[in-house]
Order: C-alpha cells, then sequence, then structure tokens
C-alpha cells in the first residue's frame, strides 16, 4: 500500500500539472486559478457538512440500537470526497465531485466496507455492519469439526 502512494503521488503531481495548464490554456489563467480556488472552497464546506452529517448518522443510530457501520462508512466517503475536493488541482476535484453522485457514491461505499471487513475482525465487522451471512460449502469436514465457508454479502 506504502509503495502504490510513493509511485502514485508523483503522478498524480503531474498529471495535475497538466491538467491546470491545459485547463489554463484553454480559459485562462486567472479562470483557472479561480476555478481551483472555488473548488477548495467548496471542498471545505462539504468537509464541514460531512463531518457533522456522519457524527449525527452514527449518534442516531448507536442511539437506536442499529449497527452504525453503514452510516459511517457513508460519512466517510462524503468526507473522502470534500478532501478530494479540498486539494487544489482538477483531477482531485473531478473525482471528489464523482463521490458526489449517488450511483458512485455507492460503489464507493461499497468498495469501503470491503475493505474495512477484510481489515477488522469478524467480530467487530458484525458489530459494525450486522450479521454476516455465510455460505457454506458441502463436503468431508476438517478432523477439528470445523466448517469452511465464505463470508456473502446481503443482496
Amino acid at each position: 500500500m506504502g509503495r502504490a502512494i510513493a509511485l502514485g503521488l508523483p503522478l498524480l503531481v503531474v498529471a495535475e500539472i497538466a491538467v491546470f495548464v491545459l485547463v489554463g490554456s484553454w480559459i485562462g489563467y486567472p479562470w483557472a486559478v479561480l476555478a481551483v480556488l472555488a473548488a477548495s472552497f467548496a471542498g471545505l464546506m462539504l468537509l464541514r457538512r460531512e463531518g457533522m452529517r456522519a457524527w449525527r448518522g452514527f449518534i442516531a443510530a448507536a442511539n437506536s440500537g442499529q449497527h452504525p457501520g453503514e452510516r459511517v462508512i457513508d460519512g466517510i466517503v462524503g468526507l473522502g470526497a470534500g478532501v478530494l475536493l479540498t486539494v487544489p488541482g482538477f483531477v482531485t476535484a473531478l473525482t471528489g465531485l464523482v463521490l458526489l453522485f449517488p450511483p458512485t457514491r455507492s460503489v464507493a461505499r461499497r468498495g469501503v466496507q470491503r475493505w474495512t471487513e477484510r481489515r477488522v475482525s469478524s467480530a467487530v465487522a458484525g458489530d459494525l455492519f450486522g450479521p454476516r451471512k455465510v455460505r457454506v460449502r458441502r463436503g468431508a469436514p476438517d478432523v477439528d469439526g470445523a466448517i469452511e465457508g465464505e463470508i456473502v454479502e446481503p443482496r
């Protein structure tokens, strides 16, 4: 993961500069700077809104006895969109804007949830996202009596 970030960050900087030069030559550099500043300001406002929304969703889920994972993940995706908008540049701003639309936000939410489930214990995942459905394969059981299976996302 660290190696991917170390390789991706310089590529992102080069892409941001190239896109800024292209947009600046197309609409003029003062307008391009103004557009980047406007996107960063919108990102700051979005960070504030999404942060409060995520916190309120977590508190509401905890108070009602529901599993807070989905609301927390939705808040994390919204905060990620805000961070991407806040970072100066057109590539990150466009990525942040795309994350605001419900279809892409839903895809990102599922991806973040899967990523989280792989990195925490099954007990923590159950506490966050509710009980997991398990698909059991039939066959000869192991000698210790364990049942081999895989976790399947509910549809």
